[in-house]
């Protein structure tokens, strides 16, 4: 709602989202191990629905409003965005048990584009020329950062078709579904204020992701959930990490349009590249320095932006 927040305040709350995600990212990679791709999704929802809840208790007693009810179209948005962030997640593991921890988070944020597209032709966000081309830049950035050809696997089959890229271009396109139905969800639900309305959908789409995937899980392989059951102390961090970072975005896309969040985001691959460098002890090259630069610049062009 105009004038509830000062029009810069996505810029932070993105920021952190990114940090956030990054550590969740990370605790979800090293529960992949033992409890399978499918599991360790099952974690970042079943665990973070509880700090969602509380996040979303106290938003109601700040703003002082109700609890908001979605109607048909909110619910909708919210289905489509949890589905959408169930498969982007398995994915985004995925890519990571191809390649490693840095080139998943790489892969997945080529969903900057889609969602550009996605949000035009669903929710008629503008775009403007610089911020198109804020995203063209960091998308080669993101390009430089990806495997070498050579890297790929036996045969010399371009690194762009590889599993690992076609798990990640995956992941990008579920993600961007995802966020423009989280966006839709927060707009078309009944309230006066967007950070209600992020924190209520938030937690609509949680519950659907544990039912949904939990649900299967315990159907298909009971065994699965109860090892995510016992390994409760990672899965606590991560829960807790999943939704802040969700949280952060949920508001963020609340308060700003999809597009420019998502462009913001990209400083997410820093993150991950340090997180590499430091645990996984992962070197970086001139190229992905240069690809470091360009994923800066757009970061950059998209605040100057919308700074004007």
């Amino acid at each position: 709602m105009p004038g509830e927040a000062p029009p810069w305040l996505w810029i932070p709350i993105t920021l952190a989202a990114a940090l956030a995600q990054t550590f969740r990212n990370a605790a979800q990679r090293h529960l992949t191990k033992e409890l399978g791709t499918l599991g360790a999704t099952l974690v970042r929802f079943l665990y973070g629905m509880p700090f969602a809840a509380l996040w979303l208790v106290a938003v109601l007693a700040v703003a002082g409003l109700p609890l908001p009810m979605p109607g048909a179209e909110a619910l909708g948005w919210t289905i489509i965005g949890a589905v959408g962030q169930i498969v982007a997640t398995a994915l985004l593991l995925r890519t990571m048990e191809e390649r490693n921890f840095a080139v998943g988070v790489v892969y997945s944020k080529t969903e900057v584009v889609q969602i550009a597209l996605f949000a035009i032709v669903l929710l008629g966000d503008p775009l403007s020329f610089l911020t198109a081309v804020a995203i063209v830049l960091a998308t080669v950035g993101l390009i430089l950062l990806s495997p070498r050809a050579s890297d790929g696997p036996a045969g010399g089959r371009p690194a762009w078709l590889s599993m690992a890229a076609l798990y990640g271009l995956g992941s990008g396109a579920s993600f961007a579904i995802s966020a423009v139905g989280y966006r839709g969800a927060a707009l078309a639900l009944d309230t006066e204020s967007l950070f209600v309305a992020a924190a209520t959908v938030l937690v609509w789409a949680q519950a659907i992701q544990v039912l949904l995937l939990g649900g299967w899980l315990w159907a298909r392989h009971p065994g699965v959930v109860r090892a995510v059951l016992r390994a409760w102390r990672l899965s606590l961090l991560a829960g807790f990490m999943g939704a802040a970072g969700s949280a952060g975005w949920f508001t963020a896309m609340a308060l700003e349009p999809v597009a420019h969040v998502r462009t913001l985001g990209l400083v997410e691959v820093l993150f991950s590249l340090l997180v590499s460098r430091r645990i996984f002890k992962e070197r970086i090259g001139m190229r992905e320095l240069a690809g470091i630069a360009l994923v800066v610049l757009g970061v950059l062009l998209i605040i100057v932006t919308r700074a004007h």
